[in-house]
């Protein structure tokens, strides 16, 4: 029997383990799910929205249990107290946009006809979660699917064990019923089967390119539609006419907030030539004034990485940009709590290019760097050089600049003036390497539903 592990980055510990479901048993859950969606699809979508916005306030009235967990589960200090707020702001604009969002687009309906087409849940929906934002990144895909009527069977990463299991308790105490919504520990083997083996009706996944790619191989040949988000490297680009105070905040926030574990965290930074030595000297500044530390003490102001291993990554592409030439700029002596294990010292390098692995793969720590451009096309050239494709800040106080430069950006979503953020109302997607399809906002309702066409001709 494989047992799934959380080791905890505060201390190394042990922190949760589940044994991993057989084949057999995770077949059998699928089969009650299969069961269970006809039902619950033709319960009154109202009706739907509502038990989905119970087990949402269900979950906010566990915060004194959840936050904590957390802290221990992946690092996040409890000053910062969970995610409610994000996981709140999601669930209540689907739940508003769920009616127009699934209502019938009529053709026609005259004496002669009635045109029209409907949307159709897939049926059964598999959330495979990420662990740096367990709450928020679950709920984009479980709480649209479970409007939509289909049902949700959930497989957290194993680094939030403890998240899917809460989520499903909170919403089968709110009323949900228990085959609607369900929580699996998988092992890699058995998800790839169940995929494979045409289990599901949709997949969500969010993780790794590796991650993603072993998704899709599983589901070749299935038909099985897969929505995928997966790697980043999302810069920034500050112009002369910049906001620079705005921009340092907004931006060294992005870069490093969570650990810069953030799927839409800032990686890169290009700054106009007249602006580069301030931004530069306020960004260290900016991030100097951290306090890395225990996660569970309020007064730290940044945690641990998730893994020892992920923050390996950091110091590894940070050493190798330094290696060809790169400079770091935050003193490691403000940083005494950094182990060489999963406690990190923020970083800031300059006199970097995109030679350096740091400058063009995902980092996905509290580490960004900072490049010296001279005008729109040599940060927009730059900001392109990437096989990522999520989002992209844009600081200045043209809009019709922005704009111009957006249009050619290969990106996901622009931001103007802020960065780091999810917007319900627009679609969640990236291109390239990042990804495919999209979540939230009215699109992500129609990638969790499927259309059918009513052609009547009345007698």
């Amino acid at each position: 029997m494989t047992v799934i592990k959380c080791i905890s980055p505060v201390d190394g510990s042990v922190y949760a383990e589940r044994e991993a479901m057989p084949l057999a048993a995770a077949q059998e859950a699928v089969a009650r799910a299969k069961k269970a969606q006809k039902s619950w699809a033709k319960r009154p979508l109202e009706d739907r929205i509502q038990l989905v916005l119970k087990g949402v306030a269900r979950v906010n009235e566990m915060a004194e249990e959840i936050v904590p967990e957390i802290a221990w589960q992946m690092g996040r200090p409890v000053r910062y107290g969970g995610e409610f707020k994000g996981f709140n702001e999601r669930s209540n604009y689907v739940a508003e946009i769920a009616g127009s969002s699934l209502a019938p687009i009529v053709i026609e309906n005259s004496e002669r006809f009635e045109r029209r087409i409907e949307r159709e849940p897939h049926g059964v929906v598999f959330v495979i979660a990420p662990w740096n934002y367990p709450y928020m990144t679950a709920i984009n895909t479980i709480a649209p699917a479970l409007m939509a009527g289909n049902v949700v069977i959930i497989k957290h990463a194993a680094q939030t064990l403890l998240v899917g299991e809460r989520l499903v308790r909170a919403f089968a105490e709110a009323g949900v019923p228990e085959d609607v919504f369900q929580n699996v520990f998988l092992d890699h083997d058995t998800t790839s089967a169940l995929i494979a083996g045409n289990a599901f009706d949709f997949v969500n996944f969010t993780g790794s390119v590796e991650g993603g790619r072993s998704i899709e191989r599983a589901a070749a040949g299935t038909f099985t539609p897969v929505g995928l988000e997966l790697g980043g490297k999302d810069p920034g680009y500050v112009m002369e006419d910049a906001d620079l105070d705005a921009a340092v905040d907004t931006l060294m926030d992005g870069a490093t907030y969570n650990s810069g574990q953030c799927c839409c965290g800032i990686e890169r930074v290009y700054v106009n030539e007249k602006l580069y030595d301030a931004f530069v000297e306020k960004s260290v500044a900016w991030i100097s004034n951290y306090k890395l530390g225990n996660p569970l003490d309020p007064e730290t102001t940044l945690g641990p990485m998730a893994h020892k291993r992920f923050a390996a990554t950091v110091r590894s592409q940070i050493a190798d940009a330094v290696s060809k030439g790169a400079r770091a700029l935050i003193d490691p002596k403000l940083f005494p709590a950094d182990d060489g294990g999963a406690y990190v010292a923020p970083q800031v390098l300059v006199d970097v290019d995109h030679s350096m692995e740091f400058m063009t793969e995902e980092t996905f720590g509290p580490a960004v760097g900072i490049m010296k451009v001279k005008n729109d096309a040599e940060a927009l050239a730059l900001m392109n050089d990437c096989k990522y494709g999520l989002t992209v800040s844009l600081w200045t106080k043209d809009s019709d600049r922005a704009a111009t430069i957006a249009r050619d950006l290969e990106t996901g979503t622009v931001f103007q003036n802020r960065a780091d953020y999810l917007d319900p109302a627009l679609c969640w997607t990236g291109v390239k390497e990042t990804g495919r399809g999209g979540s939230l906002s009215v699109i992500g309702f129609h990638n969790l539903t499927r259309p059918k066409s009513y052609h009547f001709r009345k007698a």
